[in-house]
Protein backbone atom coordinates (compact mmCIF):
# COMPACT_ATOMS: atom_id res chain seq x y z
CA UNK A 1 0.00 0.00 0.00
CA UNK A 2 1.42 3.61 -1.19
CA UNK A 3 0.51 6.21 1.46
CA UNK A 4 0.72 9.40 -0.81
CA UNK A 5 0.50 11.64 2.38
CA UNK A 6 3.47 10.20 3.25
CA UNK A 7 5.34 10.65 0.05
CA UNK A 8 8.43 12.38 1.50
CA UNK A 9 8.87 11.34 4.91
CA UNK A 10 11.54 8.69 4.79
CA UNK A 11 10.61 5.19 3.83
CA UNK A 12 12.14 4.24 6.53
CA UNK A 13 10.05 6.38 9.60
CA UNK A 14 7.28 5.13 7.63
CA UNK A 15 8.00 1.19 8.28
CA UNK A 16 8.53 1.93 11.75
CA UNK A 17 5.18 3.59 12.37
CA UNK A 18 3.46 0.94 10.53
CA UNK A 19 5.06 -1.90 12.39
CA UNK A 20 2.79 -1.33 15.40
CA UNK A 21 -0.15 -0.80 13.65
CA UNK A 22 -2.86 -3.05 13.99
CA UNK A 23 -5.15 -4.70 11.18
CA UNK A 24 -9.24 -3.50 11.82
CA UNK A 25 -11.71 -4.28 9.42
CA UNK A 26 -14.80 -2.71 9.13
CA UNK A 27 -18.06 -3.75 7.77
CA UNK A 28 -20.27 -1.07 5.40
CA UNK A 29 -22.28 1.10 7.83
CA UNK A 30 -20.18 -0.01 10.65
CA UNK A 31 -19.13 3.37 12.92
CA UNK A 32 -15.16 3.68 13.94
CA UNK A 33 -15.90 6.09 16.71
CA UNK A 34 -18.50 8.64 17.77
CA UNK A 35 -17.97 12.47 18.46
CA UNK A 36 -16.54 12.78 21.71
CA UNK A 37 -15.08 9.68 22.44
CA UNK A 38 -11.99 9.54 23.62
CA UNK A 39 -9.07 9.80 20.80
CA UNK A 40 -6.79 6.91 21.29
CA UNK A 41 -5.52 6.24 17.77
CA UNK A 42 -4.22 7.03 14.21
CA UNK A 43 -6.31 5.07 11.35
CA UNK A 44 -4.54 5.11 7.93
CA UNK A 45 -6.76 3.71 5.26
CA UNK A 46 -6.09 0.07 3.32
CA UNK A 47 -9.46 -0.06 1.91
CA UNK A 48 -13.01 1.05 1.24
CA UNK A 49 -13.99 4.82 2.27
CA UNK A 50 -15.13 6.41 5.41
CA UNK A 51 -17.70 9.10 5.74
CA UNK A 52 -17.00 11.76 8.59
CA UNK A 53 -19.88 13.70 9.81
CA UNK A 54 -20.29 16.51 12.63
CA UNK A 55 -23.14 17.53 14.52
CA UNK A 56 -24.05 21.45 13.66
CA UNK A 57 -24.88 24.02 15.83
CA UNK A 58 -28.98 23.84 14.78
CA UNK A 59 -28.60 19.60 15.74
CA UNK A 60 -27.94 18.42 12.41
CA UNK A 61 -25.74 15.68 11.36
CA UNK A 62 -23.69 16.58 8.41
CA UNK A 63 -21.29 14.98 5.67
CA UNK A 64 -17.92 17.54 5.42
CA UNK A 65 -15.48 14.27 3.94
CA UNK A 66 -15.03 10.93 2.59
CA UNK A 67 -11.85 9.42 2.99
CA UNK A 68 -10.32 6.30 1.07
CA UNK A 69 -7.21 4.32 0.54
CA UNK A 70 -4.01 5.74 1.08
CA UNK A 71 -5.68 8.11 3.18
CA UNK A 72 -5.88 8.99 7.19
CA UNK A 73 -8.16 10.26 9.41
CA UNK A 74 -7.52 10.97 13.69
CA UNK A 75 -4.38 11.92 13.85
CA UNK A 76 -4.77 14.29 16.09
CA UNK A 77 -5.18 11.44 18.76
CA UNK A 78 -1.46 10.72 18.75
CA UNK A 79 -1.06 14.18 19.88
CA UNK A 80 -2.91 15.51 23.10
CA UNK A 81 -3.62 13.12 25.72
CA UNK A 82 -6.93 13.10 26.96
CA UNK A 83 -8.27 14.42 23.85
CA UNK A 84 -11.96 13.60 22.58
CA UNK A 85 -12.82 12.68 18.41
CA UNK A 86 -14.56 16.23 16.93
CA UNK A 87 -16.67 14.32 14.36
CA UNK A 88 -18.16 10.97 13.71
CA UNK A 89 -16.44 8.36 11.11
CA UNK A 90 -18.14 5.40 9.65
CA UNK A 91 -17.34 3.33 6.92
CA UNK A 92 -19.41 3.42 3.53
CA UNK A 93 -18.89 -0.12 2.74
CA UNK A 94 -16.17 -3.11 3.50
CA UNK A 95 -13.03 -1.59 4.63
CA UNK A 96 -10.08 -1.78 6.20
CA UNK A 97 -7.39 0.28 8.34
CA UNK A 98 -4.37 0.33 10.15
CA UNK A 99 -4.63 1.23 13.01
CA UNK A 100 -1.88 3.22 15.35
CA UNK A 101 -2.24 3.30 18.93
CA UNK A 102 -0.80 6.67 20.93
CA UNK A 103 0.15 4.46 23.96
CA UNK A 104 2.27 2.33 21.13
CA UNK A 105 2.92 5.41 18.95
CA UNK A 106 4.50 7.31 22.71
CA UNK A 107 6.75 4.10 22.90
CA UNK A 108 7.73 3.99 19.49
CA UNK A 109 8.84 7.50 19.82
CA UNK A 110 11.43 7.19 22.38
CA UNK A 111 13.00 4.42 20.82
CA UNK A 112 12.90 6.26 17.15
CA UNK A 113 12.34 10.03 17.47
CA UNK A 114 12.38 10.26 13.84
CA UNK A 115 8.84 9.07 13.19
CA UNK A 116 7.20 12.49 14.65
CA UNK A 117 8.04 13.51 11.14
CA UNK A 118 5.14 10.83 10.16
CA UNK A 119 2.70 12.69 12.07
CA UNK A 120 3.74 16.24 11.43
CA UNK A 121 3.14 15.07 7.51
CA UNK A 122 -0.17 14.02 8.53
CA UNK A 123 -1.56 17.35 10.06
CA UNK A 124 -0.11 19.52 7.49
CA UNK A 125 -2.33 17.63 5.15
CA UNK A 126 -4.96 18.00 7.59
CA UNK A 127 -4.18 22.06 7.62
CA UNK A 128 -3.52 22.09 4.17
CA UNK A 129 -7.02 20.43 3.23
CA UNK A 130 -8.87 23.00 6.10
CA UNK A 131 -7.06 26.25 4.46
CA UNK A 132 -8.42 25.29 1.24
CA UNK A 133 -12.13 24.58 2.57
CA UNK A 134 -12.19 28.19 4.22
CA UNK A 135 -10.80 29.69 1.48
CA UNK A 136 -13.38 28.14 -0.63
CA UNK A 137 -15.88 29.04 1.64
CA UNK A 138 -14.98 32.80 1.07
CA UNK A 139 -14.48 33.23 -2.34
CA UNK A 140 -15.68 30.62 -4.31
CA UNK A 141 -19.30 30.20 -5.59
CA UNK A 142 -21.61 27.41 -4.47
CA UNK A 143 -22.05 26.10 -8.32
CA UNK A 144 -18.20 25.64 -8.70
CA UNK A 145 -18.30 23.88 -4.80
CA UNK A 146 -20.18 21.52 -6.17
CA UNK A 147 -18.23 20.42 -9.32
CA UNK A 148 -15.22 20.53 -7.12
CA UNK A 149 -16.63 18.01 -4.92
CA UNK A 150 -18.00 16.13 -7.77
CA UNK A 151 -14.49 15.84 -9.32
CA UNK A 152 -12.66 15.02 -5.92
CA UNK A 153 -15.43 12.06 -5.21
CA UNK A 154 -14.79 10.56 -8.81
CA UNK A 155 -10.99 10.46 -7.99
CA UNK A 156 -11.75 8.50 -4.87
CA UNK A 157 -14.33 6.38 -6.18
CA UNK A 158 -12.25 5.76 -9.88
CA UNK A 159 -8.87 7.74 -9.97
CA UNK A 160 -9.75 8.34 -14.09
CA UNK A 161 -11.84 11.17 -16.33
CA UNK A 162 -14.80 8.76 -15.35
CA UNK A 163 -16.62 7.10 -12.38
CA UNK A 164 -19.59 6.26 -10.43
CA UNK A 165 -20.41 8.68 -7.58
CA UNK A 166 -22.81 6.40 -5.18
CA UNK A 167 -23.97 9.24 -2.83
CA UNK A 168 -26.85 11.49 -2.65
CA UNK A 169 -27.25 14.89 -3.75
CA UNK A 170 -28.08 15.82 0.23
CA UNK A 171 -25.05 14.26 0.77
CA UNK A 172 -22.90 16.00 -2.26
CA UNK A 173 -24.93 19.08 -0.56
CA UNK A 174 -23.55 19.07 2.59
CA UNK A 175 -19.73 18.62 1.76
CA UNK A 176 -19.86 21.67 -0.68
CA UNK A 177 -21.20 23.52 1.88
CA UNK A 178 -24.81 24.46 -0.10
CA UNK A 179 -28.26 23.25 -0.62
CA UNK A 180 -29.59 20.12 -1.95
CA UNK A 181 -31.40 22.02 -4.70
CA UNK A 182 -28.35 23.69 -6.06
CA UNK A 183 -26.66 20.69 -6.41
CA UNK A 184 -29.61 19.23 -8.46
CA UNK A 185 -29.55 22.24 -10.69
CA UNK A 186 -26.19 22.04 -10.73
CA UNK A 187 -26.06 18.24 -11.76
CA UNK A 188 -28.93 18.67 -14.37
CA UNK A 189 -26.84 21.30 -16.09
CA UNK A 190 -23.95 19.15 -16.25
CA UNK A 191 -26.40 16.03 -17.41
CA UNK A 192 -27.59 18.17 -20.18
CA UNK A 193 -23.89 19.50 -21.19
CA UNK A 194 -23.03 15.54 -21.23
CA UNK A 195 -20.44 15.29 -18.73
CA UNK A 196 -22.49 13.41 -15.52
CA UNK A 197 -25.50 11.17 -15.54
CA UNK A 198 -27.93 11.10 -12.97
CA UNK A 199 -29.08 7.97 -11.34
CA UNK A 200 -30.98 6.82 -8.01
CA UNK A 201 -28.46 7.62 -5.35
CA UNK A 202 -25.55 7.95 -7.74
CA UNK A 203 -24.09 10.41 -9.96
CA UNK A 204 -22.04 8.95 -13.04
CA UNK A 205 -18.91 11.49 -14.15
CA UNK A 206 -18.93 10.69 -17.95
CA UNK A 207 -15.95 13.33 -18.83
CA UNK A 208 -14.32 14.59 -15.66
CA UNK A 209 -11.88 16.84 -17.99
CA UNK A 210 -14.78 18.62 -19.18
CA UNK A 211 -16.11 19.20 -15.48
CA UNK A 212 -13.09 20.06 -14.11
CA UNK A 213 -13.13 23.32 -16.62
CA UNK A 214 -15.96 24.81 -14.87
CA UNK A 215 -15.12 24.33 -11.51
CA UNK A 216 -12.35 26.75 -11.32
Amino acid sequence: MEWQLLAYVPPADVRQVLSIARRRTFSRGEVVFHRDDPADSLHLIVKGRFAVRITTPLGDTALIAVHGPGDAFGELALVTDGAKRSATVSALESAETLSVFRDDFARLQKQHPSVNRVLVALIAEQVRRANERIVEAHYVDADSRVRRRLLELAQLYDGGDSATVPLTQEAIAEMAGTSRATVNRVLREEERAGTVELRRGQTVIHDGTALAKRAR
